[in-house]
């Protein structure tokens, strides 16, 4: 499939360099992809520990259900992740494969297979053999045949994105540096259930699985939960954080809750990492060519305000509209009566950018449709709507909705 490159697509991107306790390799399973890696593998010095959050879907994949079952386990010393199938509704010969993988990465990182992680993505209910992978694990886990950068490993795990996902952040913790790379793949199948994606986060800071569990399903939520492209989650979103622990060797302390005042920075530094990859998933949105920032104020509740955002964001009438460079606010009226949350018409209030367009529950006076036409030809479009009944605020991003998703979608099998 020959896809657009993103309108979005960064022009350069940060240095991601070395962390230590993580090995990369990729390498090509020609499963399905022809010339390109598909296939990342992350050996994982012994103590890494580990937090994942994952798809609320009833239809998970095999590799979700693997991670989730043994994710309690706090350990990790391998991550497999390939691009080119789902090994989703595939029954009993998924489950099969992904054992076959994790004794097999097991044995080679000499670790136990509970303390191998898997993702896989692609197409839905195709059986997956391990064979392709389990082949490669010979060079893969050998330290002088493989050394991929992260660059490498964002590029390995994309499947219809047109663009590489990666950012890194540092942060100060007691008194010692450490540092914070994230990858990740997501353009089509796009809403927040819990991650949204593949995303996986590296970081040399000595923290317990505790901890980083904690902060992981606090940000996750400002994050990969507040995006949304299609309204359409997918069988094997997964988020995940791996916390190498090699910074204690520079005098870093191991960090045991999430409440210790060390860990601030480090919590402010993951939170922006993660928002940071989650805007670039919409940025990356199948087809689009508008980025919206969604915020509602003004309603009962921070929960509500989200599910109000939301609803404005999934509207498929508001994202043709931008998509269209039309100011036809409108369907954000529309889409607010319909959410389910309490509002009141003759409260409400709507912007486009500085621009306020309605006001209590009406035109606003100084409407002008030709200045609310002309901010709609910006590239980045920011719609706010305050319900005016109470305190809580939320703010949820997402693109418009071209002819470009349509051709993607329809041609993906082909």
């Amino acid at each position: 499939m020959d896809l657009k490159p993103s309108p979005f697509a960064p022009t350069d991107y940060p240095e991601l360099d070395a962390i230590g306790g993580f090995r990369l390799g990729v390498a090509a399973t020609g499963v399905k992809y022809k010339g390109r890696n598909d296939l990342l593998v992350v050996e994982m010095a012994e103590g890494t520990t580990v937090a994942g959050v994952y798809t609320r879907s009833k239809c998970p994949s095999a590799p979700v259900d693997w991670c989730k079952a043994h994710l309690a386990g706090g350990s990790a010393r391998a991550l497999v992740v390939n691009a080119s199938n789902a090994n989703a509704f595939t029954g009993s010969a998924g489950v099969k494969t992904t054992t076959a993988v994790a004794n097999a990465a097991a044995e080679a990182c000499g670790g136990k297979p509970s303390e191998v992680f898997m993702a896989s993505t692609g197409v839905i209910g195709e059986p997956l053999d391990p064979a392709p992978i389990t082949s490669l694990f010979g060079t893969l886990f050998d330290s002088d045949k493989t050394n991929a950068s992260f660059m490498d490993a964002a590029r390995a795990i994309m499947t219809t994105d047109t663009f590489v996902k990666a950012a890194t952040a540092s942060a100060d913790i007691d008194g010692t540096t450490v540092t914070i790379h994230g990858i990740a793949k997501g353009s089509g199948m796009i809403a927040p259930d819990m991650a949204t994606m593949l995303g996986f986060v590296f970081t040399d800071a000595p923290v317990s699985a505790e901890a980083l569990q904690a902060l992981l399903s606090r940000h996750v939520d400002t994050s990969f939960n507040a995006i949304t492209v299609d309204s359409d989650t997918s069988t094997s979103d997964t988020l995940m954080v791996f916390a190498s622990g090699a910074a204690k060797g520079r005098g870093c302390p191991v960090i045991e809750k999430a409440d210790d005042a060390r860990l601030e920075a480090f919590s402010n530094a993951l939170s922006a990492l993660l928002q940071d990859l989650a805007k670039m998933v919409v940025r990356d949105g199948e087809g689009a060519s508008k980025f919206l920032e969604i915020t509602v104020s003004g309603a009962e509740n921070d929960a509500a305000a989200k599910r109000v955002a939301l609803a404005i964001a999934n509207s498929p009438l508001v994202k043709t509209a931008a998509a269209g460079e039309d100011a036809n606010w409108g369907r954000v009226v529309a889409a607010v009566g319909k959410a389910g949350e309490m509002a009141d018409r003759d409260k409400l209030a709507i912007w486009f950018g500085p621009f306020r367009l309605a006001v209590d529950g009406m035109r606003d006076p100084d409407y002008s449709e030709e200045v609310a036409s002309a901010y709609m030809k910006n590239d980045e479009i920011e719609i706010r709507a305050d319900l005016g009944i109470g305190s809580g605020k939320a703010t949820v991003w997402t693109c418009d909705l071209t002819h470009g998703y349509i051709a993607i979608n329809g041609d993906y099998r082909s």
